[in-house]
């Protein structure tokens, strides 16, 4: 009965790297990992904005995840991905350098987020979970983008 109780209290995340920095994202979210595809610029977008990519018929917005969070843009490695993610009723795909593995985390795992020791705003970090190796900062998608932002993005999947 313990074991069922702990279960119950578990949550699982698609874990990733942006620098040295470990993030992770609600499992549910996630539609797909890819590897890094070419990308067509759309003129005048923000510059977190990569591009859009056709993904099996399917437009789809790519963003640089160190763009948008001001973090020195590096050259894609063979471990640069794509993670596609559903925001709100959008997918969207996020440039990552690593993906790293699914994790499950125990509430006594998780804790509220600190506001220092990440290139990303504390706003967009909903916990943070202590592993035996290093600490996760859960990204809350929904706080990425303000609202006009995720309208640009949904603009852009569906008039390229």
């Amino acid at each position: 009965m313990a074991k069922n109780e702990s279960t119950k209290n578990t949550e699982r995340f698609l874990t990733f790297y942006l620098g040295s920095e470990c993030y992770g994202v609600n499992i549910v979210v996630v539609k797909e990992i890819i590897a890094l595809m070419k990308t067509t610029r759309i003129p005048k977008s923000p510059p977190y904005l990569r591009g859009v990519m056709n993904l099996r018929g399917v437009i789809i917005p790519v963003v640089d995840m160190r763009a948008r969070f001001n973090m020195p843009e590096i050259e894609p490695t063979m471990h640069t991905a794509i993670i596609i993610v559903r925001i709100k009723s959008d997918n969207i795909g996020f440039v990552v350098d690593h993906v790293e593995e699914v994790c499950n985390a125990t509430s006594e795992q998780m804790s509220e987020p600190t506001s220092f020791g990440s290139g990303v705003d504390s706003s967009c970090i909903t916990k943070m979970i202590r592993t035996e190796k290093e600490v996760i900062m859960v990204m809350d998608l929904d706080n990425i983008f303000n609202e006009k932002e995720l309208a640009e993005l949904e603009h852009t999947s569906k008039n390229p």
